[in-house]
């Protein structure tokens, strides 16, 4: 009986009595084929399966003819087999079975029969991921122990080990390698790991300047190992600036206020970043920051950080900060470092005060860095940040000099409760412990990047805590609207003052073709006064991607 063409046939099977008949039935077969032979390979599959429950003596009795349109199969199953027992040999790496659930014995171990199949695809590939990915299992000699086990013995089939010979990067052939040996961990010489290497690609989501085109290939031939990696260099340098304004209490005028915030990131392909900072405020401050980060140093696990930061407080004083950092990530999302900062503040007033002269000082720190990045999303690129530093050294003036310490923690995290709604949280502060203290070394803070609602760098403590909140609805993937909710605590021993401040209002962010446009409205109050909306804050700021 060759083929059957131009109608449907059917398939009924049965076993040697009912109990087995149900059994079939239980496992499923296709009933309907287009002609004779899918008909004889569903039946031949079934046969397979059955004997993967263990009904090893599983046999095709006969196949008969019923009329035109159905053929009748009669099966053996025999008596179900449960368990089998596999030997092995002294060369078998034991630990391997911590991966599959067995019985264990002197030099074998047992299991189900149904499970017998995923196992040594679980063993075959634990196999492959020390370095030999075409070896396989058999079981050979296998035999009859009584009704409920049989037996069997393991035999390794293996190839040479491999391992990485050559990684090729493609779509961005000037991929920093430094990352590739130090970020992602791969490197020549190592044991080949195909399911390893994929999970180590997917740190590429974790960078700003690069992303993952498809997944690795390898190529192998007789005597090497060839990885390729697709990827492609993404946008990731930015500017940043705002314009302010607002009603000044003294003159009834509108002052105008802004920075710009100009970001660097691998334009030469190392990986590094420079920064640029620059901030003119309504009350006649400017700060200048400059700094680069230098990560994976001549190919090693530590990179670099130097910068020098510059505020000038009117005709008052001007503080110069310098500062070097080594640094050692971790992992991609894990960063250490420890440096030296000196600052020299001079007075511009003529005369010296007890609370405003030149003076500088030194600090050995210690920071840690942690990043969680959701680099899919362009309205919100970083889910999670936490910034720990502190500092330990002293001051020296004309009266002597001063023992202190600092400590500095800023960290946010955005809790996204659904594709549209999303809560943001943030927490910055600082203290600086000392015996006395000097106006011009306080901390300055308050603006659209502190506590919102006040004046930029208007606020003066050697204490100062802020939380910032913000409840975020998506309009669109390119739209969000926010509230503004804030509040501060700080102190100030030279004034002997202890404030809480509190800032109120909403704002918008809007993602262009030239970048993320943000606008805030918002109020500040402290706490013993009320607000006044002469007093509000409206900031805008335009985040450029190039």
């Amino acid at each position: 009986m060759n083929q059957l063409y131009g109608q449907t046939i059917n398939l009924k099977v049965v076993g040697e009595n009912e109990s087995k008949t149900a059994i079939i039935d239980s496992v499923g077969y296709k009933k309907d084929f287009n002609n004779y032979t899918t008909l004889e390979t569903e039946l031949y599959s079934l046969k397979k399966k059955l004997t993967r429950l263990g009904y090893l003596d599983t046999t095709i009795e006969n196949i008969s003819k019923q009329n035109d349109t159905l053929f009748n199969a009669e099966l053996f199953l025999g008596k179900k087999i449960n368990r089998i027992r596999i030997n092995y040999d002294s060369d078998f790496n034991v630990e391997l079975l911590n991966f599959i659930e067995h019985t264990k014995g002197e030099i074998c171990f047992e299991l189900n029969i149904s499970q017998l199949e995923n196992a040594l695809n679980e063993l075959n590939s634990k196999i492959a991921e020390q370095g030999d990915p075409f070896s396989t299992l058999q079981l050979v000699n296998i035999s009859k122990l009584n009704s409920d086990l049989i037996s069997g013995d393991l035999k390794i089939v293996t190839n040479q080990k491999r391992q990485i010979d050559k990684i090729i990067v493609k779509g961005y052939e000037k991929f920093p390698k430094s990352y590739i040996k130090r970020f992602l961990k791969l490197r020549a010489g190592k044991s080949f790991n195909l399911n390893s290497i994929k999970e180590k690609v997917q740190l590429l989501e974790d960078l700003r300047f690069a992303s993952q085109i498809k997944d690795p290939e390898v190529l192998f031939t007789q005597d090497s190992t060839t990885l390729y990696l697709y990827v492609e260099k993404t946008r990731t340098n930015n500017f940043d600036g705002f314009l302010g304004f607002g009603t000044n209490e003294n003159t009834n005028k509108i002052e105008f206020d802004g920075y710009l915030d100009l970001r660097l990131i691998n334009n030469l392909n190392f990986g590094e970043t420079l920064n640029l900072f620059y901030k003119s405020d309504e009350i006649d401050q400017q700060t200048f920051k400059v700094d680069a980060d230098l990560p994976y140093l001549f190919g090693s696990p530590v990179g670099l950080q130097i910068g020098l930061n510059i505020f000038r407080k009117d005709s008052t004083f001007l503080n110069a900060n310098q500062y070097a950092k080594v640094n050692y990530q971790i992992n991609a999302q894990h960063r250490i470092g420890a440096g030296i900062t000196s600052t020299n503040s001079t007075n511009l007033l003529e005369n010296d005060t007890a609370t405003l002269n030149d003076y500088t000082s030194s600090y050995y720190t210690l920071n840690y860095n942690y990043t969680k990045s959701q680099f899919y999303d362009p309205l919100f690129p970083i889910n999670f940040q936490f910034d720990l530093s502190t500092g330990f050294g002293d001051r020296k003036n004309d009266v002597g000099n001063q023992k202190q310490s600092v400590f500095n923690i800023d960290t946010y995290k955005i809790f996204n409760l659904n594709p549209k709604n999303s809560i943001y949280t943030r927490l910055n502060g600082a203290v600086l412990t000392s015996n006395d203290y000097l106006d011009n070394e306080l901390f300055r803070f308050g603006g659209i990047n502190s506590i919102r609602g006040f004046e930029e760098n208007s606020l003066v403590a050697n204490l100062y805590g802020v939380i910032n909140t913000e409840y975020r609805y998506r309009l669109s993937n390119s739209i969000y609207v926010h509230s503004v909710i804030d509040a501060a605590y700080f102190e100030n021993q030279l004034t002997d003052s202890k404030e809480k401040l509190f800032g109120f209002g909403f704002g918008l962010g809007l993602l262009t073709n030239s970048g993320l446009f943000r606008l805030n409205y918002s109020s500040g109050k402290t706490e013993n006064r009320q607000f006044k909306l002469s007093d509000s804050k409206v900031h805008v700021s335009l985040t450029a991607t190039f």
